[in-house]
């Protein structure tokens, strides 16, 4: 029997580290498709940049309509300068109003004032004159033919000889303010005899006005 002799298996040999590098390497390059899309990347949203957009976005909106920009904003402000002018005319307007009224008011009550004084000076003129406010009745105001208020007078002489009258009359509105005055001269009156007379105002009254008999002498 032939026996032939034994050989011993070459051990298994691992290949050079160079050659598993290259085949990794190799690998991962083939493993890409060269016409496969590139990978997008998510974009983040950034503030500044999105408020830019939307002020170009306006800006071109308004230039499509056949405006420039410019011209939009020249537009604008002449808007606002309109409305300011306007307001300022209001305003204006107003303060002359409140101007207007109140030099009317202090006229008026400058002409009553002078009206008062003027009154009570004819009554003060009067050297010895006796107080005569009770023999004098007022009645109620109208207005004359002139526009301006009138009232009528009733004097009744409680004397005992015949007297003369130096009266004042105050027209004045609801409040009591005095509007105007008057002074009335009532010739003789008998004793025990009454008198008419009217006291006519000096200027045109509005509203409901009163008259009083605010002093009178006899003499």
């Amino acid at each position: 029997m032939n026996r032939q002799p034994l050989t011993r298996a070459t051990p298994w040999t691992p290949p050079p580290v160079t050659a598993r590098v290259t085949t990794r390497v190799t690998a991962r390059v083939t493993a890409q498709d060269p016409d496969a899309p590139p990978v997008r990347r998510r974009r983040r949203w950034v503030p500044g940049v999105s408020a830019a957009a939307v002020i170009g976005v306006a800006a071109l909106a308004g230039c499509s309509s056949g405006t420039s920009a410019s011209s939009v904003a020249s537009e604008a402000a002449s808007a606002v300068q309109k409305g300011a002018s306007a307001a300022a005319s209001a305003a204006s307007a107003l303060a002359s109003g409140a101007a207007g009224a109140g030099a009317a008011i202090a006229s008026a009550e400058a002409q009553a004032s002078a009206a008062v004084s003027a009154a009570s000076s004819a009554v003060a003129g009067i050297k010895g004159g006796l107080d005569a406010k009770g023999d004098v009745t007022a009645g109620a105001v109208s207005t004359g033919s002139d526009g301006k208020a009138q009232v009528q007078l009733t004097v009744t002489n409680h004397g005992q000889q015949s007297y003369r009258y130096v009266i004042q009359v105050d027209f004045t509105d609801e409040s009591g303010k005095v509007l105007d005055a008057t002074a009335v001269t009532v010739q003789d009156v008998a004793a025990g005899q009454s008198a008419q007379a009217t006291a006519h105002g000096n200027r045109d009254l509005s509203g409901t006005v009163k008259a009083q008999v605010a002093n009178a002498v006899r003499y």
